[in-house]
């Protein structure tokens, strides 16, 4: 049997996330340590979280939230404090011990595997790679006092793999000072050997890393096409992308029959399969008489971040005559990046004419067309198949 210890604490300083645990924030929508967790738990290990002390509900709601099983332990003010409260979880001597970072999240079954089948064989097993970058030795000032030799120097990472009868040995001989359970393994004299890591199990430190991990997780993108269009009658207010419109006609419709957003609203359910807008709003339900198409945008969008997406960007295209819209798209754009939350500059509005052609260029009505991208962080586990092909 295999036990993972994930330890949770550190303050954040340097990635800024107080009050937030560095290990709570999401990497492609899952927290890091869940995602920890779930890749040790596909490996079949029993899972130990050491959480930073008095912090244990918001680890609790996140496992819970993915169905994860773990044991939580309050962590120590040093790591070593942590590791030793998490050891005393195992009750096997002879199992095995795979202590990580709950800021790898990227960490995978088959690195896991790895550094299980090295320690069995070696008695301890420490995922690293080689250093390819010239090293510099500097001095307060930033001049470079001596080139480094980088013949034998490794980085080093986690799980880091060892019986757990020697890692409590060793903390018996003091494990103080040690910054990983590598040198405490070392310095109690038993063996350490290098397993490959992985280049993508990088550790969350700065804001730069968090990026980073994102990026490397692969996502599937997916578009969305919506379609729509409104009579103009007398009677009814102009109302387009969310901004009145000044005109002496409006659209005819249930709710205030913003042709644009409905479109745009469209496209993306479409992009997340989740149907459309008459399914999720429809024209039946006298509480969406007269509403603001901007709230039902809003509550599509979140339908949809709830589903596991992540709106990238929107394009919409008004079809009419009249009135000349031009001066109204930069509110437009205003108006729906507020309500998606993203970016003004991932939010395109055009508004073109048909040259007099069709119920368009008569005046009679509005149409409008958009498009929307979604990006679909992947599972872990089909994120690590997708690797494996």
């Amino acid at each position: 049997m295999e036990y993972a210890i994930i330890v949770c604490g550190g303050s954040g300083t340097r990635m800024g996330a107080l009050p937030v645990n560095k290990t709570l924030l999401p990497v492609g929508g899952i927290p890091s340590a869940v995602r920890c967790a779930l890749a040790f738990r596909r490996a079949g290990c029993r899972l130990v979280l050491v959480t930073p002390p008095g912090g244990e509900k918001p680890f609790e709601e996140a496992l819970r939230k993915y169905g994860v099983d773990a044991l939580l332990v309050p962590g120590g003010r040093e790591r070593s404090e942590s590791v030793k409260n998490g050891l005393r979880c195992v009750e096997d001597e002879d199992a095995l011990v795979l202590v990580h970072d709950g800021a790898r999240p990227l960490v995978t079954s088959a690195l896991i595997q790895r550094c299980i089948s090295c320690a069995r064989e070696h008695l301890g097993a420490v995922p690293a790679l080689k250093v390819s970058d010239t090293l510099k030795r500097a001095g307060a000032d930033g001049r470079v006092r001596a080139t480094v030799d980088r013949t034998d120097m490794y980085r080093v990472q986690t799980p880091q793999c060892f019986y757990a009868r020697d890692l409590r040995k060793a903390y018996d001989l003091g494990g103080e000072g040690c910054t990983d359970e590598a040198s405490l393994m070392e310095n109690a004299g038993f063996p350490v050997t290098l397993c490959p890591g992985d280049s993508a199990n990088i550790k969350l430190t700065t804001p730069e890393d968090l990026a980073m991990a994102d990026r490397l997780l692969r996502r599937v993108t997916r578009t969305g096409f919506g379609l729509d269009a409104h009579q103009l009658v007398e009677g009814r207010r102009l109302v387009l992308c969310g901004v009145e419109v000044p005109y002496d006609k409006g659209l005819l419709g249930h709710s205030d029959a913003d042709a644009a957003l409905h479109a745009l609203t469209d496209a993306l359910l479409g992009a997340a399969a989740l149907g459309d807008i008459g399914q999720m709003f429809p024209d039946t339900d006298e509480r969406y008489a007269g509403i603001s198409s901007l709230l039902l945008l809003g509550w599509a969008a979140e339908r949809i971040r709830a589903a596991g997406f992540g709106i990238v960007n929107c394009d919409v295209t008004i079809v009419c005559q009249k009135p000349k819209l031009a001066p109204f798209i930069p509110e437009m754009r205003a108006r729906v990046a507020g309500c998606l939350g993203i970016g003004v500059s991932r939010v395109s509005v055009k508004a073109t004419t048909t040259e007099h052609m069709g119920y368009e260029g008569r005046g009679e009505g509005v149409s409008a067309h958009a498009t929307a991208t979604l990006e679909e962080y992947l599972t872990c586990e089909e994120d690590e198949e997708n690797a494996a092909e």
